[in-house]
């Protein structure tokens, strides 16, 4: 059966304080931002991924929905929280898909069970993110050569610059 990870948007954002500053970022940054990570997540895991943020003060009589970056994001309307858009997406899609929604709000995961979904914290999402991360950074660093750890690499470039022009003139 094919997964979906349904995302509730700011409720991630606000729980990822470690990587997002809510107080000092714009908001559509902060979207932005979060977009890009699951992106990359959705592109080495092959699963759909589906981000639902509130109207939050916007201006949007009714839901909408775009592709953005191979993600599904959705903004519900004015007069529909995301949690209530995920409750029912959850209660139409869980018989034909595994759904897993990412949220901390533990109300939401109990009626996210209830409807056949399965439930995964802000918590585990970033751990299962940071993990798929370091897989894809070891495998790029696989065609690399390594670097070796010798004295002239942890001199700085303007040093060394300066100590070859030396060494130049003094041939001379």
């Amino acid at each position: 059966m094919d997964e979906i990870l349904l995302i509730d948007g700011y409720n991630i954002i606000h729980a990822w304080d470690r990587i997002f500053d809510v107080d000092n970022e714009p908001l559509e940054d902060l979207r932005d931002r979060l977009i890009n990570i699951m992106s990359n997540y959705q592109g080495y895991r092959k699963i759909n991924v589906v981000i639902v943020f509130d109207a939050q003060g916007a201006n949007r009589s009714k839901t909408t929905e775009e592709k953005i970056d191979g993600i599904t994001v959705v903004y519900t309307g004015e007069k529909e929280s995301a949690d209530h858009y995920i409750e029912r997406y959850v209660y139409n899609m869980s018989d034909r898909f595994v759904v897993r929604v990412a949220t901390s709000d533990y109300l939401q995961q109990q009626i996210i069970l209830n409807n056949g979904g399965v439930r995964m914290s802000a918590r585990e999402l970033m751990h299962e993110v940071f993990q798929n991360a370091k897989k894809v950074d070891k495998f790029n660093d696989l065609g690399k050569p390594r670097k070796r750890n010798t004295i002239m690499s942890s001199i700085p470039d303007d040093v060394l610059k300066d100590l070859k022009r030396i060494v130049k003139n003094d041939k001379d």
